[in-house]
């Protein structure tokens, strides 16, 4: 039986976790679990990331419990919510690192090379270079679905990029390839939102080892919307042919497919890992499909609407104040 766990604000504001099944929505601590053998793992206190610290076990019991949920309408009978009603949050609340590959879509690539007027590398494996990331801040950039970002003071070109995420579900470290899959725990849907004003700092002479922020590009509250759901990686045949759209005020602006991957996520996770130790609740954002508002010069606003959309994944949707 398959499922998602998705974080949402109860009336009061206080952080609660639940379980997305084809029968609708639940609240984990509303559940009748008194004829249920959680085992190992404590169901009935569940929240996404302490689930991820022994996400093997409790993944069995998460798919034991939804199959019974199924089954046995009492169950669920006292916790059902309404999905359209629930104030998301972002599934993790206490991230690990959050990694971002750059430049890792072909389609993307060639759209800034036309944009820029650059020659640009469209296989980069085939040039022995190897993939590119950078790290974005964890819980201070977090926004859940439908959540409001508020427009960064220290930008003017805020911009878009859809991404798919995943979530890390044990230890890696010098991981092969062929392994690299086996350590994901589930995946969700991202927004990497970047000030693209910002990655260069003012006053700073442009030959200047110093030149460049990171930080100020990709670090700031709500930098990085994500959810509603986490999926568990079972239930998703392959992360190289998932279709990625995103719309601004309703107006396609991205529509691609993970199989534009120049590194697959199994390639990234396997780099990574060869690196430093990955741990349970490290997320992976891997790369944007072309259409973000640099290739034109077209950028955010405050009132502006953007939703993205991942096959099997959900739809994650943000409003810029």
């Amino acid at each position: 039986m398959s499922y998602q766990l998705f974080s949402y604000l109860d009336a009061a504001g206080k952080p609660r976790t639940g379980i997305a099944i084809e029968s609708g929505h639940f609240d984990f601590g509303r559940l009748d679990l008194s004829n249920f053998n959680s085992g190992s793992f404590d169901v009935g206190h569940i929240d996404i990331d302490n689930a991820l610290e022994q996400w093997p076990q409790a993944h069995e019991q998460l798919k034991t419990l939804a199959t019974a949920i199924s089954k046995d309408s009492s169950i669920g009978a006292n916790a059902k919510l309404v999905a359209d009603e629930l104030s998301f949050a972002a599934p993790l609340s206490r991230p690990g690192i959050i990694y971002a590959a750059g430049a890792n879509y072909r389609d993307h690539v060639e759209a800034m090379g036309r944009a820029f007027n650059m020659r640009l590398v469209l296989d980069p494996r085939a040039e022995g270079i190897p993939p590119w990331h950078f790290i974005k801040a964890g819980r201070a950039t977090l926004a859940g679905h439908k959540q409001d970002v508020t427009y960064p003071g220290h930008t003017q070109r805020l911009d878009w990029e859809a991404e798919l995420a995943v979530i890390i579900g044990r230890p890696a470290q010098n991981v092969s390839v062929d392994d690299a899959l086996s350590y994901v725990a589930g995946y969700s849907v991202a927004n990497d939102l970047s000030a693209r004003d910002n990655l260069r700092r003012d006053k700073v002479d442009a030959s200047s080892p110093f030149l460049f922020d990171w930080i100020g590009h990709k670090c700031f509250t709500g930098a990085c919307p994500l959810g509603p759901y986490f999926t568990p990686a079972e239930f998703v045949a392959s992360p190289e042919n998932l279709d990625i759209k995103l719309w601004l005020n309703g107006e396609l602006k991205q529509d691609s497919n993970t199989s534009n991957h120049l590194y697959s996520v199994a390639d990234q996770i396997a780099y990574l890992s060869s690196r430093l130790t990955l741990y349970p609740g490290d997320v992976i954002l891997t790369g944007t499909p072309a259409g973000v508002g640099m290739e034109s010069g077209t950028f955010l606003e405050r009132g502006d609407v953007v939703k993205v959309w991942i096959e099997s994944l959900g739809q994650l949707e943000t409003t810029i104040v």
